[in-house]
This record gives C-alpha cells, structure tokens and sequence, in this order.
C-alpha cells in the first residue's frame, strides 16, 4: 500500500487553479516536452498519468512552501546519475537546473509555464529511475536472450509519490536499484575507479622484450607506484631506496601476478605482451567497464532464491551458488571452455537445467557435418569408424546405424541423414551432459581435451560450453537427488551404458557476458571484450530512448503483486 498523502499538500492542490489540470492533461495527451532534449515521452506517458492522476493532476513540485528544496533534491538526483553509472545529460540536468529560479518566480496564474517545469521534472525523474530499475536498451536487440519479466513488481510512480510526500526523495534509488550483491560491489568499485581514473598520474609501459624477476627496467618505480594505487601491491614501507630502484623484484612480481589473474592472464609474474596491453587499459575504459556491467545487471529479471548456475563468457568461468541471493552460501567454482570468438560464439541466455545425460551420445549439428565431417568423410570413407561415429535416421537412443553407401552419402548432404558419436573415451562430449532445453541447442559438457582449460584464453567450442570438472558439477546439481552421490556418480561416469537422470528441482542456468565482474573472493576483475559485446552496447547507449515496458514484459497489463515499502 502507499504512503497516505499529507493534508498540507493535499490542501495545497485542492486549492489550485483548474487551468493547471488543463495544461498539465495537454502536455500528458500529447506526449511531447519542448523543454526535453529527448522531446517524445511516448513510453513513459502511462507512468507520467499516472504519477499525476494521484494528484488529481495539479502541480507536484512548484506552488508549495517546500518546492525549491523538493526540486533541489530531485535535481541533485539526476545530477549526480553517474554514481550509478548513468549520464546525467539524459535527464536534462543543465536545462532544468538553469530554468529553475525562472520557474520558482513563475505568477500563480501562469499556469502553462508551471505546467511545463513541473512536467519536465516529473518525466525526466520517472526516465531516471525506469534506466536505473530496468536498464537502457533492450537486452534483446542486441542478442542477449535473457527472460521477459512476468509481471511489474514496482510501482516507479507510486515510489516518487511516496517519497516526496514522506521527504525521501535523497532514498529513492535505494528502492529501484538492483539488490544483487554483484551490482552493489561494482556500483561501490565504480566510484573508486572514477576517481583513480581523475587523479591518478598517467602510466605507460613501455617493455620491448619480456620483463622477469630480477631484470631491470626504467619504469619500475612508476609500475610499482600503479600496482600500488590499485591495490594489487601493498603499500610499500621500506627505505626511499624503493622508489628509485630499477629492479624488478619478487615483491613487485606477486603484485604484477595479482594483477594478471584480476585481468584474465597468466598469472606468472612476467611481463610480456598481453600484461604490457592490460597494465596500459586506460583507467577510463575500467570506468567504462564496470557502467557496463552495471547496466547488463539491471535487464535480469528477479532472481528466485535457490541453486543456480552462472556462466560468464568472457571470464571463461562458471559458479555454481546454493542460493545466489546469499552472500555466504557454498560456491562452486571452475574453468569453461566457450565458443570461438569469430565463428561460434556461446549465445547469452536464460534457460532451466532439467535433467543430466551420463555417457551421452554426440549427435553431431549439420553445420559441423557440413563444414567439418563431410569433407573428412570424402577423403576417408573410414573417417566415421575412426571416431566411434555413425550414421543414423533419428537422434535416438536405440537406433540402428545407417551403413555408408553412395545413396547415403547423398541423403547426408541434403541433411536427411544425421551423425552421432557414440560414448567413449573419443566422445566429444564426454562422460557427462548437462541439459537445459534453449532455441540455440547449447549445453555444459564435459571433454576429453583437458588441455585447453590450462589456458589463460579459453573460447575454443562450438558454442557449447566445456566444464573443468564435471563431476563436482554433478554432484552440485544431483545434491539432493535420491541415490546419488560421489560414488554413484563417479560410477556413472565410467559405466558404458548411457542413462539420463531428470532433475526433482530444475536449476536456472544463466550464460552471461560481462567484462567487468567481483569474483567469489571479492577481487574486481576484467577481461577483454572477445566477442565486440561491449562495443556494440555503447553503441546502443550512444542513441538515448525510452525502453518500453512492452520490451521487458510477457504481459504489461498485470498490476504490480509488490510494491517497494
């Protein structure tokens, strides 16, 4: 329920002049401001009805006692946006900061100029707190497959009411934001970043060969002073000898690893080429990195309480939480492999685990028969016996192979015939196949090639995504599963029967894709943008609109279930 209106106010707009509700309901109907930058309010018209409905349509912010200190606060709100990692140009800051003593001055019965000030406030403070709840673009516009919202859990109108009658209005991004503990992290890091970026000196290494322990360098004390300021090197108390010494020392090199494993290298304490090209990311572009991760935060819908799985693309790394919404609660964490950078990327998406394949059969997409198998298959008519595959009609268990002939090789160009690998040692797949049903037909898998998980760059798939360590991932999934355990697992995953096992509780699977992200240990840390993902949102960001309600729900005609208190 809302918070009741204060008599003072409500006898303020009861006393009003009508020619406010006309000129404000005309400003409303047509769904244009000539004091905004971003003049169409099309897609926030509802909540700007709505907002002034409460008030039987008179003025919200002017012609009261309180209206240059409510206005104040409203504005330093929409000053101060870039705290969240938003841009206080969007909300028309400079125009409604220079147009207020005007309006403060403004005769009682100027009605259209009243009307208009406090109109533009109102929706550029709804525009404020919509990006800051719900985000900027479109998630998928820009194919990132994440779930539509099933209903509007907020009530942004309602809230800027509430706090404005209650004298809150310094509280109301407190009850928009996101409460994820990720999101508040990053909001908090950028800050820091924000001022490293402003006042810390500027640094550039420049290493022509590979730097080591116990070389020398001219830019020591300069890299030591930058390891320093991020806090990847304690403050360093010894003798003024330090900061003048060339030497690149076992101290300065546990800071430079520390730094390497924040920013998805090889952490060995020897500056080369790709430690060079991180150590010189201007501060800016970090700032510009977490922004961005705290946008993509804000498109997820409410996540429920309970175990769930997250992959994040670029990280190459998975985590496994017992209950995602609790800060303390056991985390599994391991290596991924994901799809390559410039062919098979891993798709961004939001599906349910629903059961678990041991010794799963490969059956083999026809765009990897056609590019990759038939050509081998044309060269060696024994390639498919050579790699425990075979022909088959149908993906399914107990089908009898096709044998290879000429007829069938032409039915498998036409793609009337399939290719599966069967379970063994060669199988792509494994011994293990986690299974959450998605339009792109991705999976977590296991592999035979251990190998690639030694690399500090991992996107080596077909799209799918490779686990480090299957069986602790099977035994998360299957914890409360009746007869399972390490043992029975493990067991499944050396028996050459295959057999699938349906999940009692399906468990969200989220594939993400962020460049900026705190890991379970509370290190912030980033990794280069191997899909353009970031580039493209900035993109998107560049051309500033309203987000319709119609793009985050399945239905925008459900009331709000719960509203912030």
């Amino acid at each position: 329920m809302g918070f009741p209106i204060q008599a003072s106010l409500a006898e303020e707009t009861a006393n009003q002049e009508p020619g406010i509700t006309q000129e404000i309901t005309a400003i409303i109907t047509a769904k244009q401001h000539p004091y905004l930058m971003l003049s169409n309010f099309q897609n926030r018209t509802e909540d700007l009805e709505s907002l002034y409905k409460m008030s039987n349509h008179q003025l919200l912010w002017l012609g009261n006692p309180d209206a240059e200190k409510n206005i104040n606060e409203a504005l330093g709100l929409l000053e101060n946006a870039a705290i969240h990692g938003l841009n206080p140009n969007n909300y028309d800051t400079a125009t409604l900061r220079q147009k207020l003593q005007f309006a403060l001055k403004f005769k009682p019965d100027s009605y259209q100029e009243l009307a208009l000030y406090d109109t533009a406030l109102s929706i550029s403070l709804l525009r404020f707190v919509h990006d800051l709840h719900y985000g900027r673009v479109n998630p998928q516009g820009i194919n990132f497959n994440l779930k539509l919202r099933e209903k509007k859990l907020i009530d942004l109108p309602l809230l800027i009411k509430n706090n404005l009658v209650q004298n809150t209005l310094a509280q109301l991004p407190l009850s928009v934001e996101p409460t994820l503990k990720q999101y508040q992290k990053l909001k908090q890091a950028l800050a820091s970043y924000r001022e490293l970026a402003a006042n810390a000196p500027s640094f550039k290494l420049d290493v022509k060969e590979t730097l080591r322990p116990k070389n020398s360098h001219p830019q020591i004390a300069e890299l030591r002073r930058f390891l320093t300021i991020l806090g990847d090197l304690p403050e360093d108390t010894t003798a003024n000898n330090a900061e003048k010494s060339s030497l690149y020392t076992d101290a300065i090199a546990n800071g430079v690893k520390k730094f390497q494993k924040r920013h998805g290298l090889n952490a060995d304490g020897h500056i080369g080429k790709s430690t060079v090209i991180a150590l010189n990311v201007p501060l800016s572009q970090r700032v510009t990195q977490i922004e961005l991760a705290m946008e993509r935060l804000r498109w997820l819908p409410e996540l429920n309480a309970g175990a769930s799985i997250i992959v994040n693309i670029p990280a190459f790394q998975l985590w496994a939480f017992d209950d995602i919404n609790q800060p303390d609660a056991n985390i599994v964490n391991m290596r991924v492999v994901v799809g390559k950078a410039l062919k098979t990327q891993t798709p961004v998406l939001m599906a349910e685990m629903h059961f678990i394949d041991f010794m799963p059969y490969w059956n083999v997409p026809y765009s990897i028969i056609k590019n990759e198998l038939l050509p081998k298959l044309i060269q060696n008519n024994n390639y498919l016996n050579k790699e425990n595959m075979e022909m088959v009609s149908v993906f399914r268990d107990a089908e009898n192979p096709t044998e290879l002939s000429e007829e069938t090789m032409n039915l498998l160009k036409d793609g009337k015939l399939r290719i599966r690998q069967r379970p063994g040692g060669k199988n792509a797949l494994g011994r293990v196949k986690f299974i959450f049903p998605n339009k792109d037909d991705v999976y977590l898998h296991d592999t035979p090639s251990n190998a690639l998980f030694s690399k500090s760059r991992r996107d080596f798939s077909h799209g799918c995504v490779r686990v480090a360590n299957p069986q602790q991932l099977a035994e998360f999934a299957l914890r409360d599963q009746d007869n399972w355990n390490a043992e029975t697992i493990q067991q499944a995953m050396n028996t050459p029967k295959t057999q699938r096992v349906i999940l009692k509780k399906p468990i969200p699977v989220l594939f993400f894709y962020t460049t900026a992200f705190f890991d379970q240990y509370d290190n912030l840390e980033f990794y280069p943008d191997i899909y353009g993902h970031d580039a493209v949102l900035l993109g998107a960001l560049s051309k500033p609109d309203d987000l319709s309600d119609q793009s985050l729900f399945v239905s925008t005609n459900t009331a709000p279930e719960a509203l912030v208190k």
